[in-house]
């Protein structure tokens, strides 16, 4: 298969690149731009370790082409923390330790983050329900639950 060239926005900057139609969001953003905070877990979208935001909406990097994001925003968890966006999560999921191993951690920030801008400030059930798409292997959950919850209720107030 012939190579097809893409341009993109990653994390604010301008990406131009030829790539195999076959390579998916999560391939490209390790191997060519080597941005690793998204992992390839299942590969099937099943855990959420390569999750990314694309045009602000929370999507698998590993089900989405990099063919598809031609001319779209794409951040990842280094964008995301470099901007500072999400400094309040880290500290949290810090503080609560909810960080384990960290290979789930890239994708439960974006998601949790996707979650509260929408829904301020969600009940247990709820950060439950939003996060049952991201799979930790080390927490059970108990502490990210905690950390997402304790940053909803600080951002209410404000």
């Amino acid at each position: 298969m012939s190579a097809v060239d893409i341009q993109l926005t990653v994390n604010g900057e301008a990406v131009a690149e030829s790539v195999e139609p076959r390579t998916t969001l999560v391939d490209f953003l390790r191997e060519t731009l080597g941005l690793t905070g998204s992992h390839v877990g299942c590969e099937h979208g099943v855990c959420g370790a390569c999750t990314v935001l694309l045009d602000g909406t929370v999507v698998r990097g590993c089900l989405t082409l990099a063919i598809q994001c031609d001319g779209a925003q794409v951040e990842t968890i280094e964008g995301v923390s470099d901007s500072g966006a999400i400094s309040d999560l880290q500290e949290a999921f810090r503080r609560r330790n909810a960080l384990q191993c960290g290979f789930c951690t890239p994708g439960m920030l974006l998601t949790a983050q996707e979650l509260l801008a929408h829904n301020g400030t969600p009940s247990r059930d709820t950060i439950r329900e939003y996060l049952a798409g991201n799979y930790c292997r080390c927490t059970g959950y108990q502490a990210i639950v905690d950390a997402v919850e304790s940053v909803a209720q600080a951002r209410a107030k404000g």
